[in-house]
């Protein structure tokens, strides 16, 4: 995302804060909760999957979607939980999840991890391979999730924070695209999720990483805007990155002085938020570049970068440093810096910026308020980073 100064084990660093930001943008990756919120879940008794066939298929198309997709039922993830419920017949081991991410557990684990490695080497093509992995992590967690978490927010029944998040209208000329590991799906405290609490889900459009359905959404959506009108925030450093002001400054591609209906839905400025961790990453960026090259024959996808400062997530998720932060704080950076510009400055991006803050806010504080209930520290744990040059 950032073309400066990212040199640490997370994807994005800022420089500074805009005024009213209380969050800064800089990694739009989210670090997974190792030894912090989601932890406090593993305490919990391990949680009995309840597996109800639902006409077509044993995931319906809207409890797909009630957890913010907008495809259609992912086939390979449909087969999975179809396979799992099955060999929870054959074995008579019941499926019980727990743990961070809802990871099966009990004998039914051990039967189900060695059959599952058997088909996944059995696979040749590394693009299979891709799919079922990223297939069989959402089965789990949509089942081990299922009447423990809230759909809307992905927080634990109890803690549910969907009464306090407003929604927000997001300015027509922009879509963002949140390019999620299969990892971070349902994670209590994934912050990408809030922009489509916010926004809507075709304003804020989710897309997994190794589903294909979500994937040719996005691409589709992709071809139709151009290349003209695509760009991730990452910090490519096989490229170079530039800044929002020279991203569309007069005389760039992206200028609305060259491109004046924007009113017109072709016109739509697509960013895409990779949400991930900083680990996997650089496999969704290359990703991105495969079916660049596919879509438009180049592998090239313009890449911008930020300048912001720290989160206040950090308090809770551990970083390598302060400068780095996650996905909804680099949302609210994009808008706001565009709205510093005058050709955006009359849709009221900073409004919407604010509206995300206050959802961060808002999920902050649900965080924060679980785990001192269950008697944890909220006290931000530091961690060495031996990157920084």
């Amino acid at each position: 995302m950032l073309a400066t100064t990212i040199t640490t084990s997370r994807a994005f660093g800022f420089k500074f804060s805009l005024p009213f930001l209380i969050f800064s943008t800089k990694t739009h990756m989210d670090s997974p909760p190792r030894n912090l919120f989601m932890s406090s879940v593993s305490r919990s008794p391990p949680r009995e999957a309840h597996i109800e066939d639902t006409g077509d298929g044993i995931i319906s198309l809207q409890e797909w979607q009630g957890w913010g997709s907008v495809s259609p039922l992912p086939a390979m993830v449909n087969q999975i939980v179809g396979d799992l419920k099955a060999l929870e017949t054959k074995t008579d081991a019941q499926m019980s999840f727990g743990g961070i991410g809802g990871k099966l557990q009990g004998d039914f684990k051990v039967r189900e991890d060695k059959k599952h490695r058997a088909t996944y080497q059995a696979l040749g093509d590394s693009g299979k391979k891709l799919q079922f992995f990223a297939a069989r992590q959402i089965a789990c967690r949509l089942l081990g999730s299922r009447g423990y978490l809230c759909q809307k927010c992905w927080l634990a029944m109890e803690d549910c924070m969907c009464s306090k998040v407003k929604p927000c209208t997001l300015w027509h000329g922009v879509r963002f695209w949140l390019y999620m590991h299969p990892k971070d799906f349902l994670r209590q405290n994934n912050t990408g999720k809030l922009l489509w609490q916010v926004f809507g889900v075709q304003s804020a459009t989710l897309c997994l990483f190794g589903i294909a359905e979500d994937e040719k959404i996005m691409w589709d959506a992709f071809k139709h805007a151009g290349k003209s009108k695509v760009w991730c925030l990452y910090p490519n450093k096989n490229a170079v990155t530039m800044s929002v002001q020279d991203t569309f400054s007069p005389g760039s591609s992206a200028n609305l002085e060259d491109t004046p209906v924007m009113t017109d839905g072709d016109k739509t400025l697509n960013f895409v938020l990779i949400d991930g961790t900083w680990s996997n990453s650089a496999a969704m960026f290359n990703r991105l570049k495969e079916q660049a090259e596919s879509a438009w024959g180049e592998e090239d996808i313009p890449c911008i970068s930020l300048s912001m400062g720290a989160s206040a997530m950090h308090k809770l998720r551990p970083q390598p440093s302060w400068d780095r932060t996650c996905t909804a704080a680099a949302a609210i950076g994009l808008l706001s810096e565009l709205q510093l510009l005058p050709e955006f400055s009359s849709y009221g991006l900073d409004e919407q910026a604010e509206a995300v803050e206050d959802a961060l806010v808002v999920l902050l504080e649900a965080l924060t308020a679980r785990r001192l209930r269950m008697g944890r520290s909220i006290t931000r744990k530091l961690r060495h980073n031996r990157d920084i040059c």
